[in-house]
């Protein structure tokens, strides 16, 4: 279906239009309009285009919807790729980390979610969770902080509202001094909702709550969150199967494997997704995809950390939704989807096949597949009329894309490294050109660099500052 009514934006003169739409069209030569922040037409060479206001060359480019990120650390930006942490698995590589985001306070959180959703952005992305479970006493509202930062960026996001309550002394990993009581995180989980979550179909900014993990989150907690999250008809996120060490803690603690205790406190529904899912068991596979419960695959952080393959083929044939996240940049690193989509799909040949995981498998999961986890099924992740007008513009020339003639979509992937020329996101432009729109970046930049030097120095943990210098709600961002 296309319209002739004026559009705000028209990509046009693709090589080719990767909609992911309910048919999966792929249109040589074609185009999209973008009118009122959703898509209100997508055609062809022989199809009559809308006027513009705005037009994009698109040639020489694949389109493909904005890419969905369902899981991802923004803070953890300000620890990237830190030494000492990386000589262990899971359990060590916390362990070492949690002192340091001891120290987070609205500061670290704003320029952290600005420089992550900028990386995000450059790399197609248009939608983004992130899971904050770190709320150091006398941190101040961080989550508020993220969201002003993706406000000032464009950028469409879900933000988790997360939490620990397991210190060390009652056998969980993290400090006690970043854990709450179950009474603080439900009261805040509730008023942060009520501040920021919008459910229209084109919002940009939704809450969910998400305790941490079952090594760091009590039974009660848990069960309450979900009670919490049927009233307030939000989604509910936490890791889950990520590492063999998790499932020895589960049995130890609760008797139960880990997917036996999600059930126990009542996260087997489809308004859950879980960020991992490395180690279920072929049954526990078949209950996840007859609950509807979605997936975030992580491939990179599950390598840089050892933990393992996750079975994606097996859950997507049993009906989970699956969908691609960067994870963390502490251990992914790097948070680039398109990075993570070429890696699954390399996992996923290594798993099964050459021919068992295509470029078009790959795309699937980082667009509709992390629209289905995030309930957004529709609304994002597709190129079709009435949908969110979000789309990336990948340049398909030059040395790296010389000689890929013969599949815009498999080149797309298999070819590269590749950025995005343009990311749009409700029709506006966030990157343009392969530059992010948004003056402050170099301003961010040095904020990033201040703050990630006093999150990592060596000396006992900092006192939190956003109070005493005036954190970034403070200053009116």
């Amino acid at each position: 279906m296309e319209t002739t009514a004026p559009a705000d934006l028209l990509v046009t003169d693709a090589d080719l239009v990767a909609t992911v739409d309910d048919g999966r069209r792929e249109i040589a030569g074609g185009w999209v309009a973008v009118t009122g922040g959703v898509v209100s037409g997508v055609g062809g060479p022989g199809d009559p285009r809308p006027a513009a206001t705005r037009t994009i060359d698109a040639r020489g480019c694949l389109v493909t919807p904005g890419l969905v990120n369902t899981h991802h650390h923004l803070y953890q930006n300000l620890t990237r790729s830190f030494a000492p942490a990386l000589t262990g698995g899971l359990f060590d590589w916390l362990v070492t980390l949690y002192p340091l985001w001891a120290r987070l306070d609205e500061e670290a959180a704003y320029v952290s979610a600005y420089v992550g959703l900028t990386e995000l952005a450059l790399a197609g992305c248009t939608t983004s969770t992130d899971h904050l479970y770190v709320h150091p006493r006398g941190a101040g509202d961080l989550i508020s902080a993220e969201v002003a930062a993706a406000r000032d960026l464009g950028m469409r996001s879900h933000f988790t509202r997360g939490s620990m309550s397991l210190s060390e002394k009652d056998g969980g990993l993290p400090p006690d001094s970043v854990v709450q009581d179950d009474d603080e995180v439900l009261a805040e989980s509730e008023r942060l909702v009520a501040a920021h979550h919008d459910r229209s179909p084109t919002a940009l900014t939704r809450i969910a709550l998400a305790p941490c993990s079952p090594f760091s989150v009590s039974t009660s907690l848990m069960t309450r969150t979900a009670e919490l999250a049927e009233r307030l008809d939000v989604r509910l996120h936490t890791h889950l199967a990520e590492t063999q060490d998790e499932d020895a803690f589960c049995l130890e603690r609760f008797g139960r494997r880990p997917v036996d205790y999600l059930a126990d406190v009542g996260w087997m529904g489809d308004r859950v997704w879980l960020a991992h899912v490395v180690w279920p068991s072929p049954d526990e596979v078949r209950r996840l995809g007859a609950a509807r419960v979605g997936a975030a695959h992580c491939p990179s952080s599950n390598m840089v950390l050892g933990s393992g393959l996750a079975p994606v083929a097996e859950l997507r044939a049993a009906g989970a939704p699956v969908g691609l996240g960067v994870d963390g940049s502490s251990s992914a690193d790097a948070a680039s989807l398109w990075l993570e989509a070429r890696t699954a799909m390399l996992q996923g040949k290594l798993r099964h096949g050459a021919g068992s995981f295509t470029a078009r498998d790959a795309l699937e999961i980082a667009t509709r597949g992390g629209a289905d986890c995030l309930g957004r099924t529709g609304q994002i992740g597709q190129l079709s009329v009435g949908s969110c007008g979000d789309l990336a513009v990948w340049p398909l020339t030059g040395v790296a894309f010389a000689g890929a003639l013969s599949d815009p979509v498999e080149a797309w992937l298999r070819c590269g490294p590749v950025a995005a020329r343009h990311t749009v996101v409700g029709g506006r432009l966030v990157v343009e050109d392969g530059v992010p729109v948004h003056a402050g970046l170099d301003e961010q930049l040095a904020v990033h660099r201040r703050v990630s030097a006093r999150v990592q120095r060596k000396d006992p943990a900092a006192p939190h500052r956003s109070q005493a210098r005036g954190g970034p709600l403070q200053r009116g961002r």
